[in-house]
């Protein structure tokens, strides 16, 4: 199926995998096959920063003089942004659209442009001119030097203390307490990947803040460096600290992949253990209530170590159903019948036993 399709055309990669791209009338020829970098930018109502932000982006790289394309992705925008990006393509053969027909939020635009994205570095960085593509060469630079994941730092961020600043900040520190990766701005947008490393990580929810931590669990070099932050020109913030209780859901999910992923029993055995041991006690005492004093049954007491029994039982129950789906969850009654397989004759294959 070809990449390309006329400007202005709308294509939803939630049922298509064609991007929108335009033949362009300057940048060069249309470009194909592996590049050298992408920078992906997801944009939603961003109508008044679309064209400077392409002016921006192609003034730094291409003083790089390297082989590139932009992504712009429409997360369902309201305004005019779509019509924008679409102009910018029309121009800038460069330039490759991916439109979502409603909102499906940062995350989902992030991973849809880095699923059509061609190059071998990807950046990624915001559309509301906040973030500055001069800073992409030493993205780059610092990838060169053999890091798989270079984070940005928004070191003298430009946003309002109590509702951008401080919950970043708390964030920050619990995010790097529980998965084991201090980064000081997960949520800066300004990131650079090998794409051999980013393309095989998913991404659902918010987890775009938490990219480095799920990647550890393949062991990438990650590296950060301070990059320059302004304050929004056009539009309006998308966030605030309504946002801020979804982070702890993603981060107690991460946590979960992370360390359990392959292990899923542990986790659920680790949760049933407090109940377990509180059926003990509780039924410890019932036993010494009703046999050494002879009180009647606490009914109460012995009511709640049934429940908690069961609650450890449905726990551990829940892990080994995990560890089945883990451990043989792509093995069919046709694999295990080929394990008593018996070949007879002369002419069996290597390593099958007559």
């Amino acid at each position: 199926m070809p990449d390309s399709a006329e400007p202005g055309r709308s294509i939803d990669p939630k049922t298509s995998p064609v991007p929108i791209s335009a033949p362009g009338k300057s940048g060069g020829p249309a470009l194909s096959g592996v590049l050298e970098l992408s920078v992906i930018v997801p944009l939603f109502d961003e109508e008044a920063n679309v064209e400077p932000l392409h002016r921006a982006i192609v003034a730094a790289v291409e003083a790089l003089r390297i082989p590139f394309e932009i992504v712009l992705v429409d997360d369902g925008s309201r305004d005019g942004t779509c019509a924008r990006a679409v102009a910018v393509a029309a121009s800038d053969s460069r330039v490759r659209i991916v439109k979502f027909r409603r909102n499906y939020g940062q995350t989902s635009a992030m991973a849809a442009g880095l699923a059509h994205a061609r190059g071998a570095v990807l950046v990624t960085m915001d559309g509301d001119l906040q973030n500055d593509p001069s800073d992409i060469g030493r993205l780059l630079a610092k990838i060169h030097e053999g890091y798989d994941i270079v984070v940005g730092w928004r070191f003298q961020r430009q946003d309002r203390w109590l509702s951008r600043k401080l919950p970043s900040r708390i964030a920050n520190w619990l995010i790097g307490k529980v998965t084991g990766v201090p980064i000081n701005d997960n949520g800066c947008s300004l990131k650079a990947f090998r794409a051999s490393v980013i393309k095989a990580i998913p991404l659902y929810s918010e987890m775009h803040r938490f990219i480095p931590a799920m990647a550890s669990m393949a062991g990438p070099r990650i590296a950060e460096i301070k990059v320059l932050h302004h304050a929004r020109r056009y539009g309006k913030s998308k966030y605030g600290l309504s946002r801020v209780y979804k982070v702890c859901l993603d981060l107690l999910v991460i946590k979960t992949v992370a360390s359990f992923v392959s292990r899923p029993l542990l986790w659920f055995a680790l949760m049933g253990l407090p109940a377990m041991l509180l059926s003990f006690l509780a039924m410890g005492y019932t036993l010494f209530q009703v046999f050494v004093r002879g009180a009647p049954l606490p009914l109460p007491l012995a009511g709640s170590a049934f429940v908690f029994a069961a609650g450890a039982v449905m726990l551990l129950s829940s892990g080994a159903i995990a560890e089945l789906v883990v451990k043989l969850g792509e093995v069919r009654e046709r694999d295990f019948a080929r394990l008593t397989e018996r070949l007879s004759g002369e002419h069996a294959p290597p390593g099958r036993h007559a």
